[in-house]
């Protein structure tokens, strides 16, 4: 289904999307996938390149390889969100593994496929990251769960005293929690919230990412106030 969006005065653009990749056959796939879709394409070969085109003009959404020679997928990523680009990025990779989903997803990341990948799942999860809106302003503020303050403006988070570094995917989980104090929030709430997405049913980098934080919220000897739910989910709540 072909896809608009919205802009300023009502007129309606497709949604610009970069790729980003150093295989040429994924290159023209998905350019012409994407296109026949109704969507605008600009691609780059390298992530140095792809880097110099998004700061001169940035995109709806980016599909961005990983592996890549000089400047890899996760220095791209990274680069993007120190320069407060804050498009949607969807990363590609040869490697199954949970630990480099966890370091794409840390470097700001927003989806991550396994290649070789289906071109319809990769398609639904286009659409899935352009429905995502920014939060509205009036979310922003202070946060506070017991000893636990959360500063949404700053991204600053402490507990007690004693601050708190959190990495961006961290914090957004604990803020999620915080929004909701002593309600059970499932793991495909949680997935749908924080990484739009779900991850196949055998991967624990949500229970890797709360064993994460549970490490340093409790780095001092704090009580633990992320608790799980058998069988339902995670809460945050004060009982032990």
């Amino acid at each position: 289904m072909k896809e608009s969006v919205q802009r300023e005065g009502g007129s309606s653009v497709r949604p610009h999307i970069m790729v980003i990749d150093d295989d040429e056959k994924i290159i023209s796939l998905l350019r012409r996938s994407l296109a026949f879709e109704g969507y605008e394409v600009t691609t780059a070969h390298d992530g140095a390149e792809g880097l110099k085109q998004l700061m001169a003009r940035q995109a709806d959404l980016v599909i961005l390889d990983v592996m890549m020679p000089h400047v890899d997928g996760w220095e791209v990523c990274r680069r993007l969100r120190e320069a407060g680009i804050v498009s949607p990025v969807l990363m590609l990779t040869a490697r199954d593994d949970v630990q480099d989903r966890v370091r794409g997803l840390d470097m700001g990341a927003d989806d991550y496929l396994v290649k070789p990948f289906a071109l319809e799942e990769l398609m639904a999860r286009v659409r899935a990251l352009l429905r995502r809106r920014p939060e509205k302003p009036e979310e922003s503020g202070r946060l506070r769960f017991e000893d636990l303050v959360m500063d949404v403006d700053s991204r600053e988070t402490s507990r007690g005293e004693r601050r708190i570094e959190l990495t961006a995917k961290e914090f957004d989980l604990l803020r999620l929690f915080m929004e909701n104090p002593k309600r059970v929030l499932s793991r495909d709430q949680i997935m749908e919230r924080i990484w739009g997405f779900d991850f196949s049913g055998e991967s624990n980098v949500l229970e890797v990412y709360v064993a994460m934080l549970r490490q340093k919220l409790e780095e001092h000897g704090e009580r633990r106030i992320i608790q799980t739910v058998r069988g339902a989910g995670y809460v945050l709540k004060g009982d032990s």
